[in-house]
C-alpha cells in the first residue's frame, strides 16, 4: 500500500518508509530517501512554512490546473413586493409624497382622532 508522508505529503512506496511513534502514541510515516523530512519534523518545523511541502503548495495555491476558470457567483436580484395590507402602488405613493403632504395628512389624522375622542366622551356623559 502506498502511504503518504505526514510531513511533506509525498507518496511513500512499500519498503521505502519509516514509522515514527511519538510520545503521545501518534504514528507518523516518513520517507527514508528524504531524511530532511524527519530532521525538520524533529526540529518541530511547520510544514506549512516550508516551500517544497504539499501542504505549503495547497495553502499558496501553487500548481492548480483549473485556475483559469474561476467560479461565477450569482448576483442577487432585488424585487419590489407588496406588504400585507399594502400593494406596490400604495407603497410607491407613500414614498413619492412630499413633506408638506405628510404634515397635512398627519394633522388631519390628529384632528380626526380628537373628534372621535370628543364623541366618545360625550356619549359617556349621557
Amino acid at each position: 500500500k502506498v502511504e503518504i508522508d505526514s510531513f511533506s505529503g509525498y507518496k511513500i512506496y512499500p519498503s521505502k518508509g519509516r514509522l515514527f511513534v511519538c510520545g503521545n502514541s501518534k504514528v507518523r510515516q516518513s520517507d527514508r530517501a528524504r531524511l530532511t523530512n524527519e530532521s525538520l519534523f524533529l526540529q518541530r518545523k511547520n510544514p506549512r512554512k516550508i516551500a517544497w511541502t504539499q501542504v505549503y503548495r495547497c495553502m499558496h495555491k501553487k500548481g492548480l490546473a483549473e485556475e483559469a476558470s474561476k467560479k461565477r457567483t450569482r448576483r442577487t436580484v432585488k424585487h419590489q413586493r407588496g406588504i400585507v395590507g399594502a400593494d406596490l402602488a400604495a407603497i410607491a405613493a407613500c414614498r413619492n409624497q412630499t413633506e408638506i403632504d405628510r404634515t397635512k395628512a398627519r394633522q388631519a389624522a390628529i384632528a380626526r382622532a380628537k373628534a372621535e375622542r370628543k364623541d366618545k366622551e360625550s356619549k359617556k356623559d349621557k
